[in-house]
């Protein structure tokens, strides 16, 4: 049995700091992490689709990308394939839920990477992380990696997975680096309860999956597999849709996972690296079969507990959406409080594609504060097909995009970590 799992936390833009409430920040994305949280598709047609009849852009070039005026971008991140790389900075941590490697920026994931023509890569491209920098712009695509099951995934009954998708991005163990929650498909006979398929990737100074002595994070560059306990567990559906917050209010980040029949499974912080949580309890009722971070604030209340959102269907990201609301408290997420609503995020102009024919989709990627100004910034990705898009980064209130690029700088790349530089060693 195989599962395809999308994320629907947004990331929010600054932390929540309520009553001991470091880990408010990490109710997300992704990407969002920003996830991710941020990550599958809000559709809106680019100025492309409006004004050209036939599906085609005009006034661009084909090839290598377009020009300053067209879209913001500057060379080399036009995001051609081969594009200059460079280092993942060494960070000494940070409190941002997405800041892998800790140098105090928040870093960008990207789970739809196009394919190459021709190219085979399965289901998955693999997961594109592009790190943050201190520059106008926020985020710098020469520092990348790809992550990817083979290098990166933990074995199941001595199976890799094939599936390899960022589901929630936080710092699960407090170390001041954050971490990827990834969701797999382990082998299932289909007796019983599933194997639990979500996976965590433990960031550190060199960012995600780093191996080695001082900048490794002490699993060999590869995931563990989440553990849920036996009593935190409900029925036979996947585990599913985790959250990350500070429920309970006291400065560790929790998570919150779907169980059978609107139950959510409730995990303690902080997590070690085995993937164990602190402690658990059994499943809190109430809930829904889809869970998401309220947004911009994890604490909607103000009391200083992180809050959980749950619906009956996943939420497009950046549409308007109503769902449930469960309060965070001492004992996790586990009072009623009414009816939540997410506004719609309205997108700027999508930026012109350089090449391709067809229908023009723009996705929200998720809102996050990347630039430095302290503002939320928003992301997008449009793309057609699986062979051409761009990804792009706007300034809150701008509509014009600050960086472009698109995720073919992937194609080539294996999926492990750049190494870092060192006397005599070029990046």
């Amino acid at each position: 049995m195989r599962i395809r799992v999308t994320a629907t936390a947004s990331a929010t833009a600054s932390p929540v700091m309520g009553r001991g409430t470091r880990g408010a920040a990490c109710a997300v994305v992704c990407a969002a992490v920003c996830t991710a949280l941020l990550l599958t598709g809000c559709t809106a047609l680019s100025s492309s689709d409006r004004s050209a009849g036939d599906g085609r852009d005009k006034g661009t070039t084909a090839g290598k990308g377009t020009t300053a005026g067209k879209n913001g971008d500057t060379a080399p991140l036009s995001g051609r394939s081969g594009a200059p790389r460079r280092p993942v900075p060494r960070g000494k941590g940070s409190r941002l839920p997405d800041d892998f490697n800790g140098d105090g920026h928040r870093d960008l994931v990207l789970n739809d990477l196009v394919k190459a023509p021709g190219g085979t890569y399965g289901d998955d491209a693999g997961i594109g992380i592009v790190y943050g920098t201190a520059a106008a712009r926020g985020l710098d695509p020469a520092v990348r990696q790809i992550l990817g099951p083979r290098q990166h995934g933990a074995r199941v009954d001595g199976a890799l997975p094939a599936a390899f998708d960022a589901v929630a991005a936080c710092d699960l163990d407090g170390d001041g680096f954050g971490d990827l929650i990834v969701t797999t498909d382990p082998p299932y006979d289909g007796i019983g309860a599933p194997p639990v398929p979500l996976q965590i990737l433990f960031g550190g100074p060199d960012g995600l999956g780093a191996r080695g002595k001082g900048g490794g994070d002490g699993t060999g560059g590869r995931a563990v597999v989440l553990r849920i306990p036996a009593k935190a567990r409900a029925g036979d559906e996947w585990p599913d849709h985790p959250v990350c917050g500070d429920f309970d209010g006291d400065g560790e980040t929790d998570l919150a996972v779907t169980a059978s029949a609107g139950r959510v499974s409730y995990l303690r912080g902080p997590f070690g690296r085995t993937g164990a949580p602190r402690a658990a309890s059994a499943p809190i009722p109430g809930g829904g079969p889809v869970l998401e971070a309220p947004a911009p604030e994890a604490d909607v209340n103000g009391d200083g507990y992180d809050d959980l959102v749950h619906h009956t269907r996943a939420r497009t990201p950046g549409g308007a959406a109503k769902g449930g609301l469960l309060l965070g408290g001492p004992e996790g997420p586990a009072r009623e409080g009414g009816a939540y609503r997410f506004e719609a995020v309205r997108f700027p102009t999508a930026p012109r594609l350089p090449s391709g024919s067809g229908r023009t989709v723009t996705e929200l990627l998720g809102t996050a504060e990347f630039t430095g100004d302290g503002r939320p910034d928003l992301v997008t990705r449009t793309h057609r097909g699986e062979r051409t898009d761009l990804i792009a980064l706007y300034a809150s209130g701008t509509g014009r995009p600050v960086i472009t690029f698109s995720t073919s700088i992937f194609l080539g790349q294996p999926d492990s970590p750049t190494p870092r530089a060192g006397r005599g060693q070029s990046p």
